[in-house]
């Protein structure tokens, strides 16, 4: 869990935005965002981790989020020097204009940028 918040918060620049223990139900949650919390359309990423279980799989029906960044070549060029992870490098979507990039979390989710 501390491995994905710091990457969500240090890495991409979220607030931790709130976090629930639930010792009982053997899990704990962490909430992460941009905005402050609790706001009216806000997204938020909810990081779970159930107690006991070492290893998680990629999830089949899971493609990837996506984050709208003012500018993907700052973007990525701030993840690397926090030691994220660029899979792919800002540039033009194949096909057309709009500027995309890929990163990808320590649990090897991936992370679209796009350019807005």
């Amino acid at each position: 869990m501390t491995r994905s918040i710091d990457f969500y918060t240090k890495v991409l620049g979220m607030n931790l935005l709130r976090t629930t223990e639930r010792p009982e139900q053997k899990y704990s949650l962490a909430f992460v965002g941009f905005g402050k919390g609790n706001a009216d359309g806000q997204s938020e990423i909810e990081l779970t981790y159930n107690h006991g279980v070492e290893k998680y799989n990629l999830g089949d029906a899971f493609g990837h989020i996506a984050i709208s960044v003012p500018d993907a070549y700052a973007a990525c060029e701030k993840i690397k020097a926090a030691g994220g992870s660029v899979t792919r490098e800002a540039g033009p979507v194949m096909g057309g204009d709009t500027i995309i990039a890929f990163v990808t979390d320590p649990d090897g989710y991936k992370i679209e940028l796009i350019q807005r």
